[in-house]
C-alpha cells in the first residue's frame, strides 16, 4: 500500500502525513508532557519519528530525539525529515538525558513493520530502556518487535506500548495473540490513502435485534445442551443458562450424568430431557460442556441428525481422537442444506489437538491456525483466546476486538458456547451466529462493574440478545 501510494504523490508526501498525524496525536493524548523522547530507528518508522518530533520541537516541547540510524545511510524520506527537523533546532542524542518520569511522553520509531527478526545490540537496548521507562509510550505502526501479522514478538523483546498508532492500514497482529497487551489503545490513520482489501476484520458490533410483536416461543427455536458428566453438571448448565437468556424459545438439557444432583439448577425455564432422535433432529444442539468420555456415543447421531450443531470442551476432544467422526463430520458438511449450521469453539490446547499439533505452534499464528481448522473441518471455527479468531471456508477470517482478561475463569467458554447456540437457533447462520456471539461475549467483560466480580454463571445471566 506505501509503495503504490508513494508513487502517486509528490516525494516525502507519507511521511510528512505521518509525522504530523503522530504529534497530533501525542499532543492530545500527553497535552502536558514537557519533554518527549523520540527513539528512532535506522528505516521509514524512524523518519516517521524525526518528522513527529520536528513538530512538537516546533509547538513548544524538548524533545529528546535518539536516532540509531545514520543520515549518510538513511533513506531519502528520512533524511529530508532529519533536515526539517534540525532546522527547528532538534539535535540529535545518544541518550534520552534524565529519566522520562510519569508526565513525560516516550514515542517509539524503532522499527514498525521493518521488523522481520529478534532485536539485539543497540536495538534491544533501546527497547529495554522504553519498557523501563516510567513515561507512557505511544508507538508508531506497531510496538516495536511484535510481528504485525500473527500478534506474537519476534523475540524476546518488544516494546509495550499505551498507545499505539497504525498507519495505512490496521495489523492482525494488534489485534490478537500478545498484540492487545503490547500495543494497547490503537489509533488509526490512513494517511488519506485508500484501503486495499485485507487478509482479516475486526468483528462489527451485532445488529439489534427486532422481535416481531406477534411471536412465540416457537419463533425462536429450541437448544438442546448435551453434556455434564458426573461431577461436570454445571458446565452443561452454564451453557444451556446462556442460552436461556440469550434469546432462544426453550431450553433443553440432557444431562450425562446418571445421577445428577436435584439441588443442581435454580432455573425452572430450563427442560431436562433425555438426549434421543426426536429432539437432535429439531433442535440446535450444543454438544461438549462437561461431557467427560460420556458424550462420545452420543456424536455420531448428533453429527448425522442435529440440524444446527455447537461443537466445545469434550466434543471437540473425541472428535480429534475419532477419525471416524471426523468422516461423519465431513459427510455432515458436504451435505447443501447443512452448510454454515455448524461452529466449533476450541480454546488453543483443543485447536491443537484438532490439528494434530501444538499449543504453541498455535498461539504462534492464530490466524493461520483458525483457517487451518475452518478447511480440514469445513465448519466455522471460533479459535478462542486474546482476539478470538472466527474462520470459516471461503470467508475473510474476523478478529474479535472485544473481551479482557476478566474472562480468564472456569465456565466463561460454555457460555459462550450457549450465545452461539441461541443465535443459530433465532435462524442466524453460523458464521454471523459466532460472530455475533463472541464479541457480545466480550463485550459484557468490557462493561462489566469494575466493583463486581465477573463469573461465569453472571455472565450467562447477562447474555441477553442486543
Amino acid at each position: 500500500m506505501e509503495q503504490s501510494a508513494a508513487r502517486a504523490l509528490p516525494p516525502h508526501t507519507l511521511m510528512r502525513r505521518a509525522g504530523l498525524a503522530v504529534a497530533r496525536l501525542a499532543l492530545a493524548l500527553a497535552p502536558h508532557a514537557r519533554t518527549v523522547w523520540v527513539a528512532a530507528g535506522p528505516g521509514n518508522n524512524g523518519g516517521d519519528g524525526i518528522e513527529a518530533a520536528m513538530h512538537l520541537q516546533s509547538w513548544g516541547k524538548q524533545v529528546r530525539l535518539t536516532w540509531l540510524g545514520d543520515p549518510g545511510s538513511a533513506p531519502a524520506d528520512t533524511r529530508l525529515s532529519w533536515a526539517r527537523a534540525q532546522a527547528v533546532g532538534v539535535q540529535r542524542h545518544e541518550e534520552p538525558g534524565r529519566e522520562p518520569d510519569a508526565q513525560d511522553l516516550c514515542i517509539d520509531a524503532l522499527l514498525g513493520l521493518g521488523a522481520s527478526r529478534a532485536t539485539e545490540g543497540l536495538l534491544a537496548d533501546t527497547i529495554d530502556r522504553l519498557n523501563a521507562s516510567a513515561a507512557p509510550v505511544l508507538a508508531i505502526d506497531l510496538p516495536s518487535g511484535l510481528d504485525p501479522d500473527t500478534g506474537q514478538p519476534l523475540g524476546a523483546r518488544a516494546v509495550r506500548a499505551r498507545w499505539t498508532l497504525s498507519l495505512l492500514s490496521l495489523k492482525p497482529g494488534l489485534f490478537t495473540g500478545q498484540g492487545r497487551d503490547l500495543a494497547g489503545e490503537v489509533w488509526f490513520c490512513d494517511l488519506g490513502v485508500s484501503a486495499q482489501p485485507g487478509d482479516a476484520r475486526l468483528g462489527p458490533a451485532p445488529d439489534v435485534l427486532h422481535r416481531p410483536h406477534a411471536s412465540h416461543k416457537g419463533s425462536f427455536g429450541d437448544v438442546l445442551v448435551v453434556g455434564g458428566a458426573a461431577g461436570m453438571a454445571g458446565a452443561a448448565l452454564l451453557a444451556a443458562s446462556a442460552a436461556l437468556h440469550g434469546g432462544a424459545g426453550r431450553v433443553l438439557v440432557g444431562l450425562l450424568d446418571p445421577q445428577p444432583s436435584s439441588r443442581l439448577n435454580d432455573q425452572p425455564e430450563l427442560m431436562f430431557r433425555r438426549p434421543d432422535d426426536e429432539v437432535f433432529r429439531r433442535a440446535t444442539v450444543v454438544c461438549g460442556c462437561g461431557g467427560a468420555d460420556a458424550v462420545r456415543e452420543h456424536l455420531p447421531r448428533l453429527i448425522s441428525l442435529a440440524p444446527r450443531l455447537v461443537l466445545d470442551a469434550d466434543a471437540l476432544n473425541a472428535l480429534a481422537r475419532d477419525s471416524g467422526l471426523q468422516q461423519l463430520l465431513a459427510r455432515r458438511m458436504a451435505r447443501p442444506e447443512c452448510a454454515d449450521t455448524t461452529v466449533m469453539t476450541p480454546h488453543p490446547l483443543e485447536a491443537a489437538r484438532l490439528l494434530g499439533s501444538d499449543t504453541e505452534s498455535v498461539q504462534r499464528n492464530r490466524l493461520a491456525a483458525a483457517r487451518a481448522l475452518a478447511q480440514r473441518y469445513h465448519c466455522v471455527v471460533v479459535l478462542k483466546g486474546s482476539g478470538s479468531v472466527i474462520a470459516a471456508p471461503d470467508q475473510m477470517p474476523v478478529i474479535n476486538p472485544t473481551g479482557n482478561a476478566r474472562l480468564a475463569t472456569a465456565g466463561t467458554g460454555d457460555v459462550l458456547a450457549g450465545m452461539v447456540a441461541a443465535r443459530l437457533a433465532s435462524g442466524r447462520g453460523a458464521f454471523m451466529a459466532a460472530c455475533d456471539a463472541v464479541y457480545q461475549h466480550g463485550s459484557l467483560a468490557d462493561h462489566w462493574p469494575a466493583d463486581m466480580p465477573l463469573t461465569a454463571g453472571a455472565l450467562a445471566r447477562a447474555a441477553r440478545q442486543p
